[in-house]
């Protein structure tokens, strides 16, 4: 999440130090049944981070059983051998801590910060439900309707709500690219026909040591913390190895196709377009991330300049970088002010992009987005979490671990020309997929 900056004056003193930050420094290794961890001591205050990533998300989900990842988010608090249902959350808020969880395409994490002393509490409680997580047909028949109802209130029953979830599916075929063919979240079908022996079997292959990371951040001994993490995740059967993620996609098939999306609960039209773009791991995805905030990140963005306060054409508008582990996509939107036609914001979208095509970017628009991102990634390490995720992040999205000390320099690399190859490329209108957001006429009531 992009933190503003809101005076000149700490803008300077946050690039001034930008070069002085301190590198992260970690301790890496492996138990015999696979589970990766990794250990970064931090005694400025008396906590500690735990975290885990689960190698898993909704791109490894198979046809006709969507949702199973999301699924487990929940799942996975419903209590284990030697914790009763809701006793992991109890437990924490007991010692002192907080901890959650969520989804996404590549990967699921959960994670606790504790006050030093209860290091061994969150442990426990990661390793008890990683063994021994309670998989019954009452919590799971549960979890599936909490799941449901969550699409309801989140999605379905949200203006734009499945278009902008079910939209980013539609540029994949799911015959050739089913892992981001459908959303996160799953479909009702798919949750209403699972079986409890379906769920058991994501578990076992996927919830294994040697498919997840661990990550401990925080106030700790080394020897003590590896002593523990031996005791109670040593003796963890190793699973089976999941198979390889199948995605076959290709820039530019999409031939500015377009796609008319009616919505009952939207009282405004809107326009998405949605480009395809490489895996996070790509040499351009420091410039499309760039772009983003150029294009649509915040109040001086071209967008929001543009076509919300200029022109006033628009209610909203902004971008979205999806920038995943396999095929990304890139999406510009904007929500039509009142008597606004669909044809009228579409063209002044379009016309947005193929400025920065035509013209690139101003040198003064490079600088706001690197600092932007700059300021970022200093305010992302001020905390143990913070810390926690993203040594998680250049684990998986990334070629080696040492890259998180390494990376913001790629950022600071990028130049206008850079941005002006990336966009070229990537807001070609072959490339482009046109979603166009129609509120829905409802039917006259007969009196």
């Amino acid at each position: 999440m992009r933190i503003p900056l809101l005076a000149t004056g700490f803008l300077a003193v946050v690039v001034g130090t930008a070069r002085a930050q301190a590198p992260i420094r970690y301790d890496k290794y492996a138990l015999d049944n696979g589970l990766t961890v990794f250990l970064v001591e931090d005694h400025d205050t008396p906590i500690v981070t735990i975290n885990v990533w689960y190698n898993v998300g909704s791109r490894n989900e198979r046809m006709g059983r969507s949702g199973f990842a999301h699924l487990f988010e929940h799942m996975m608090f419903q209590g284990s051998a030697n914790v009763p249902k809701g006793g992991h959350l109890q437990l924490i808020e007991r010692a002192g801590g907080n901890m959650n969880g969520s989804t996404n395409e590549g990967r699921t994490n959960y994670f606790e910060t504790l006050p030093a002393n209860r290091l061994n509490l969150g442990l426990w409680l990661e390793a008890d439900r990683m063994r021994s997580l309670a998989i019954t047909d009452g919590n799971f028949e549960n979890q599936r309707e909490t799941v449901k109802e969550e699409r309801r209130l989140r999605v379905d029953n949200q203006p734009y709500g499945r278009a902008f979830t079910d939209g980013f599916t539609i540029q994949f075929d799911s015959s050739t690219c089913f892992p981001y063919a459908h959303t996160v979240i799953g479909s009702m079908d798919d949750l209403d026909a699972a079986q409890t022996a379906d769920v058991q079997a994501f578990f076992d292959l996927y919830y294994a040591p040697n498919n997840a990371t661990l990550t401990l951040v925080g106030d700790f001994d080394p020897a003590n913390a590896k002593a523990l993490i031996q005791q109670y995740f040593g003796d963890i059967p190793r699973g089976a190895e999941p198979p390889p993620i199948e995605c076959t996609f290709e820039y530019g098939t999409a031939g500015g196709a377009r796609q008319v999306w009616e919505d009952q609960l939207a009282n405004l039209p809107a326009v998405m377009m949605t480009f395809m773009t490489p895996p996070h791991r790509e040499a351009d995805t420091p410039a499309l991330t760039l772009l983003a905030t150029i294009l649509g990140g915040g109040e001086s963005s071209r967008l929001n300049r543009s076509l919300v306060r200029d022109q006033k054409l628009a209610l909203g508008a902004g971008t979205f970088n999806m920038s995943r582990r396999g095929a990304s996509q890139f999406l510009a939107f904007a929500i039509a002010n009142q008597g606004v036609t669909v044809e009228t914001i579409e063209a002044s979208l379009r016309a947005e992009l193929d400025r920065i095509i035509a013209d690139g970017v101003t040198p003064e628009e490079l600088e706001k987005a690197r600092n932007d991102f700059r300021a970022s990634d200093i305010f992302g390490r001020q905390t143990t979490m913070a810390i926690a995720e993203e040594i998680q992040h250049f684990v998986h999205f990334h070629d080696s671990v040492d890259e998180i000390n390494t990376d913001l320099q790629r950022y600071m690399a990028v130049t206008a020309d850079d941005l002006h190859r990336v966009a070229r490329t990537y807001f070609a209108p072959e490339n482009s997929l046109f979603l166009i957001v129609v509120p829905k006429k409802q039917e006259a009531v007969q009196p």
